[in-house]
């Protein structure tokens, strides 16, 4: 494909990193000590777990941090402690190392890991939908992905990128410059970029979190247009819980506390869907930074991502959304012309085995696993998230 793309790596306004759903640098650094309150109380009985997230404390994991603080984790004889990331840490290399029992990360970034020789298993896909966005103003002009043609783009980068790589190639897009994003929206309120990178749970919010100058007031969405890949047709996997393989394949312990640990997190999951406002009060005392309304905002929509579960029960990987992802990832090229990958995944870079006798035990105790009567809650963004 001719490219006249002008690929300014350049970052704008990259003083402030907010919080989001994205690991920053492919850089293994040693990892942090656990937020407070995140490790269950020392009991002999009880088998360590530790969990590597991949951003720092938010609800983008509320059911773990729910799982623990409501003693589910315990309750399966599990002495879970759960290490945020913060950007330093890449949750597949620490469990492809051998520092963690299980990660969480998107699909994408894992498949290029598994490529590289990473042994490591999808085995529960959390996420059902995908939460990324492309935001513009409103009186941009840009309604569609087409409308990007010869825009200024803002990309957080770091493998967080390839469904709008993916929407542009489907569009036949190709005059266009990335501008480098910092992780808030800054440089979209500025005006410095057409159109920017954000999460429906966090970036999304803080531009609602934002006074407008013209008008003294918050932000409205009618301000803004945005473009969802959900509905371009270019959403890849994201949130995941990953697995060591080779463990997965010949340790029978770690194959039962698989099933024990993705038991409790669903259950935390649930937890999460039912009582939102406590899931955000779990959070918040267990380390996260964010204000009272942008945590319930985060909780409200990462739940939208999450139910209804349309695949059977939360956690089962949808072979058609993986197959969709890795077909993305093997033909969609960013501004240099690379992919993600050159070539399929082996057959254990995703398995339902351990996701499915998890499910069946919660089924058994009356768990609702597929939530088809979630509605999302209504909530209301106060000026920075407070």
């Amino acid at each position: 494909m001719r490219r006249t793309t002008r690929a300014r790596i350049a970052a704008v306004g990259v003083a402030a990193v907010a919080l989001t759903g994205c690991t920053v640098t492919d850089e293994e650094t040693p990892g942090q000590d656990p937020a407070p309150g995140t490790t269950a109380e020392a009991d002999g009985d009880l088998t360590p777990v530790t969990l590597q997230l991949q951003w720092l404390t938010q609800a983008q994991f509320a059911g773990y941090y729910a799982a623990l603080d409501q003693g589910y984790y315990a309750e399966e004889g599990l002495d879970v402690t759960i290490v945020p990331s913060g950007g330093d840490i890449v949750p597949q290399d620490a469990l492809a190392n051998g520092e963690v029992d299980y990660a969480i990360a998107w699909v994408p970034k894992v498949l290029g890991s598994i490529e590289q020789g990473a042994q490591i298993t999808n085995v529960a896909q959390i996420f059902e939908r995908s939460a990324t966005l492309q935001v513009a103003f409103a009186d941009s002009g840009i309604t569609t992905v087409e409308d990007l043609e010869g825009r200024q783009i803002g990309s957080w980068g770091y493998g967080n990128e390839w469904e709008l790589f993916a929407g542009l190639n489907q569009a036949g897009v190709e005059d266009f410059e990335i501008v480098q994003q910092a992780f808030d929206m800054n440089a979209l309120l500025s005006g410095d970029i057409d159109a920017a990178q954000a999460m429906t749970y966090n970036e999304y919010a803080q531009l609602l979190e934002a006074e407008n100058p013209e008008t003294g007031e918050l932000y409205q969405p009618e301000d803004f247009t945005v473009i969802d890949w959900n509905e371009v047709g270019t959403a890849m996997l994201q949130d995941a819980i990953w697995a060591d393989a080779e463990r997965l394949e010949s340790d029978e312990d770690y194959q039962e506390t698989t099933v024990a640990f993705l038991k409790a997190s669903l259950q935390g999951w649930v937890f999460a869907r039912d009582n939102p406002e406590q899931a955000a009060e779990i959070v918040t005392a267990a380390g996260s930074t964010l204000g009272t309304s942008h945590q319930l905002w985060m909780t409200n929509e990462v739940n939208r991502l999450i139910w209804p579960s349309t695949t059977g029960g939360i956690g089962t990987v949808d072979p058609a959304a993986w197959d969709a992802t890795v077909a993305m990832a093997l033909e969609t090229s960013n501004e240099t012309g690379a992919t993600i990958i050159s070539s399929e995944p082996p057959e254990n870079a995703y398995t339902n085995e351990f996701v499915e006798r998890a499910l069946a035990e919660l089924e058994e105790e009356g768990v609702d696993v597929t939530g088809e009567q979630f509605e999302p809650i209504e909530v209301t963004l106060n000026p920075g998230g407070a």
